[in-house]
């Protein structure tokens, strides 16, 4: 068959490599076109757009690139129209996804949304556009079952792709790692402040802004996938280093992380890894965000499974070095340590074990 995948970051990037591993193995004539970045191009297939050319954060920054953002939905559906793929898969990135599910479903090509839009938290009424123009909708969070059923929309629980990507890790030597990565003898700190540039230029001053508390410790950004070397390194000092496509290793070697939220704080927590989550987005972006939003207590993935508070959030103004360093003292020296570690084991039986990309692949086949 011929599949059309579109996902327009690095976590979807990631899980629609995965989708792409499990679909070739049960379809062996399967033939990929993909928006999507270097991790979906290893498994073959003709990449149309890198999904650095993709992502726009905040309403500022939406409004500010809409020509180009017009553009890429255009050439995408002339693109689609070109090349008469069997099946389209959509990875979560709603605002440009679902417009391009109603040109597909009108096309007749057979639409699949693989790890629902956030429609719980805002934008609810998309769940009509879903209902119009997606045959298969696969949603990767247990609650997210019942909030489709109670809107008459048929979903599968697929499980959580991340859990497929952690199992299969190797072990790693943390020791080696440091000698590899030019690291010291130190215990490592690992800072995770997103993937766009506006943002991590916002996230790591406030992030380094505590090693004066720690200097018992080193500190190792996880650099983006989408941004050069070059950039982060006005950061780097003897005790700030920097390691690029390593996050899941160096977190694996790190005694806590700070971690801008995302779904950067479900991999930290899948690892065993206490963190401090942060957000801090421009007072505009947040003033209108905080008025979309609905019923939505808390914004980090773990948290929001979980339904309480498992890992501590600072968001805007409680994001500051004070509450940071407390915070971070926490988890790596008290009693609260332990209690993350205990909470992280409940996470991962409630999403329900591995298997989500087979399951996905299972799910798009039987259509």
């Amino acid at each position: 068959m011929k599949y059309y995948i579109i996902a327009g970051e690095a976590s979807g990037d990631l899980h629609g490599s995965n989708l792409m591993k499990a679909l070739k193995q049960k379809d062996p004539n399967a033939e990929f076109r993909f928006w999507g970045g270097d991790l979906m191009a290893k498994q073959g297939g003709t990449l149309v757009k890198h999904y650095r050319d993709l992502a726009f954060m905040g309403f500022l920054e939406v409004a500010m690139n809409l020509r180009t953002i017009l553009n890429n939905i255009k050439f995408c559906k002339q693109d689609i129209k070109n090349n008469k793929p069997d099946v389209l898969i959509l990875v979560d990135y709603p605002g440009f996804n679902l417009r391009i599910a109603k040109f597909a479903k009108e096309l007749g090509v057979k639409v699949v949304y693989y790890i629902s839009p956030q429609l719980w938290a805002w934008k609810e009424g998309r769940v009509e556009t879903i209902k119009k123009y997606v045959d298969e909708m696969m949603v990767i969070l247990p609650f997210e079952e019942d909030f489709y059923k109670k809107h008459g929309v048929h979903s599968h629980f697929v499980g959580h792709p991340l859990l497929d990507a952690v199992s299969t890790l190797e072990d790693i030597d943390n020791e080696g790692f440091k000698v590899q990565n030019g690291l010291n003898e130190k215990e490592i700190i690992a800072l995770l402040p997103g993937s766009r540039k506006q943002e991590v230029e916002k996230m790591l001053e406030i992030m380094l802004s505590v090693r004066p508390y720690f200097k018992e410790y080193q500190f190792v950004i996880a650099g983006a996938p989408s941004l050069p070397k070059e950039f982060y390194e006005k950061y780097v000092d003897d005790n700030v280093h920097f390691v690029s496509n390593k996050t899941y290793d160096l977190l694996r070697c790190s005694k806590a992380a700070l971690v801008t939220s995302g779904t950067a704080t479900l991999e930290t927590a899948l690892l065993n890894v206490p963190e401090v989550v942060c957000y801090r987005g421009s007072k505009i972006s947040y003033a209108i965000a905080k008025r979309l939003v609905k019923n939505i207590r808390y914004i980090s993935l773990v948290n929001l499974i979980m339904d309480r508070e498992v890992v501590k959030e600072l968001i805007q103004s409680d994001l500051n070095t004070n509450n940071l360093v407390e915070e971070l003292k926490k988890i790596v020296s008290t009693e609260k340590r332990f209690e993350v570690f205990r909470d992280y084991e409940l996470l991962r039986e409630k999403l329900g074990g591995k298997g989500a990309s087979e399951n996905a692949a299972d799910v798009i086949l039987t259509m």
